[in-house]
């Protein structure tokens, strides 16, 4: 049997590959002519070209991707923080997300030809080896959420290819909740690193693609002395309802 799922799989990955950049190319002249607008009102017309690409593509590859609310649905600005298990993430959050947001993401994803031009119009891009680069990154989600832009970072760091839930959190998300005392509220995406998991594209995989919005964390009144007890709260919040959903190992205890 395996010898007929390879072949298959190989068909798979190519139709996936090609349907995604097909209707990044498709995109590509509008995304062009709304950069012209500037980072902040043209960033947010891209992202509905880009909602339209991620609504196309999800179905045409066969992944379906539903939105749990355990929380009110409301169009205020926050800091979403999402658990980061797949490279598919970023486009998840194109399709999910309430408009306008802006993810933060690496910079070194803004050389990629084409895909570069569109991620670095529409992310708010950091560099991590370069202190006066992250400031700006910081500026630039601040004068975001001033302006009613939504925020989603990843507070990982990077992907968990881990068989716990969730890696250690970093403390940016929660010092800019802080300073500007903007809710935070904890998404999860469940089944993302089945459908792209860290063994490579050749293993994306057709299926569900669940996520659940949980209720905000509200920050009002906090201090930054409190940073590492919000970080603990919200790690706590997510690592709990991520563990009702799959099994995981348990955690040894040290000593």
């Amino acid at each position: 049997m395996n010898f007929l799922l390879k072949p298959l799989r190989v068909i798979y990955v190519v139709y996936a590959a090609v349907t995604f950049l097909g209707i990044m190319f498709l995109i590509l002249p509008p995304i062009f002519l709304a950069s012209l607008l500037g980072r902040q009102k043209g960033g947010n017309i891209i992202f509905y070209f880009l909602r339209f690409w991620a609504q196309t593509w999800f179905p045409l590859v066969g992944m379906w991707v539903t939105r749990k609310y355990l929380c009110e649905r409301d169009n205020d600005p926050c800091i979403y923080v999402v658990n980061h298990r797949s490279y598919l993430d970023a486009a998840i959050a194109v399709k999910v997300m309430r408009l306008p947001f802006r993810p933060l993401g690496k910079v070194e994803m803004s050389k990629i030809p084409f895909f570069g031009f569109i991620y670095k119009n529409s992310v708010v891009a950091v560099d991590r080896s370069n202190a006066p680069a992250r400031a700006r990154s910081v500026r630039e989600m601040m004068t975001a959420l001033r302006a009613g832009i939504s925020i989603l970072m990843f507070p990982e760091g990077t992907t968990n290819d881990s068989d716990q839930p969730l890696r250690p959190f970093h403390n940016g998300a929660f010092r800019m909740a802080i300073e500007l005392q903007m809710p935070i509220k904890p998404v999860l995406y469940l089944d993302a690193g089945q459908r792209l998991p860290h063994k490579g594209p050749m293993h994306i995989s057709p299926g569900k693609c669940r996520v659940v919005f949980l209720p905000a964390v509200p920050v009002k009144g906090l201090t930054l002395d409190n940073i590492n007890t919000l970080k603990q709260q919200v790690y706590d919040i997510m690592d709990t309802e991520l563990r009702k959903y799959h099994k995981y190992p348990a955690l040894q205890a040290i000593g």
